[in-house]
């Protein structure tokens, strides 16, 4: 099957006002680990500022993690889920277009969690707001508004690996874990967990080495070459976000057995009773 992954500014542009076209504006930044809380942020103000024309705005922070989760990173369960494609409009048949201004990773993490509830028509916008901005692309503070859709979310467990999953592929040589975070992360010399480290037999490939200096992601042979492996690889970070970044990585790379641990290291270093390297 071929997936959508990539689509690029000149393909927006032609497409920006195709009904079944929905763009979301999904900007925010990440803190280091090492620094005080609070590590997350939206970039709502500055979506209302300026954003592409006919986007809306999705909160990666609070609207598709679960509030029930203590470390606040998990995606949302199902129903919380479809409530918020829901309100803005997307349905079985949108083409959902997301961007961001952090190098792909916030929509990388709304294609995934698309993708995992059951919506494959999803694809992530190359360079996002910077290379749209750059490249004098329209923009505009106009607020859309859209008519309720009927978005079902169906989850697709391939896609999605748990704590326990993931101590049993320790031990199985059909997947390999990839961890996306820091070098420093990985090494243990800080973390967002009490405990530092890394999950044992992981092997690490920082998600900076993922983006092109413009911003865009790397080619397809370039990004095969960083990832490559001969198991289907299984992404994880602190909380389950850059995770998604080597999820669509791994889609370019025309990979399409790959999985993220949503929990992350956000789960895996809570724990009391888990190897850690």
């Amino acid at each position: 099957m071929t997936y959508h992954t990539l689509i690029t500014t000149d393909w927006l542009c032609d497409h920006l006002y195709d009904p079944h076209v929905r763009v979301v504006d999904i900007r925010g930044h990440v803190v280091p680990a090492s620094e005080p809380l609070p590590h997350y942020f939206n970039h709502r103000e500055a979506y209302e500022k300026s954003h592409i024309p006919g986007a809306i705005f999705i909160d990666w922070v609070h609207e598709i993690t679960d509030p029930a989760d203590p470390r606040h990173a998990k995606i949302a369960p199902p129903q919380r889920f479809a409530e918020v494609m829901n309100r803005y409009g997307i349905g079985p048949d949108t083409f959902v277009i997301a961007y961001d201004d952090a190098g792909g990773m916030f929509a990388a993490r709304l294609y995934w969690a698309l993708n995992y509830y059951g919506h494959e028509n999803v694809a992530v916008l190359d360079g996002g707001w910077q290379k749209w901005t750059a490249e004098n692309r329209p923009t505009t503070a106009e607020i859309p508004t859209y008519a309720p859709a009927n978005f079902v979310a169906t989850p697709n467990p391939a896609l999605i690996r748990t704590l326990d999953q993931v101590q049993a592929t320790m031990h199985d040589s059909t997947a390999v874990l990839m961890d996306v975070r820091t070098p420093e992360e990985f090494a243990g010399q800080f973390a967002r967990a009490p405990r530092q480290g890394h999950i044992p037999g992981a092997v690490n490939v920082p998600k900076a080495n993922f983006n092109a200096a413009d911003g865009t992601l790397r080619p397809a042979p370039v990004l095969q070459n960083l990832i490559r492996v001969d198991a289907a690889p299984i992404f994880y970070c602190n909380g389950g976000v850059s995770a998604s970044l080597g999820f669509l990585v791994a889609r370019i790379a025309g990979i399409e057995n790959a999985a993220v641990y949503d929990g992350s290291w956000k789960e895996w270093g809570n724990q009391a009773d888990t190897p850690i390297e």
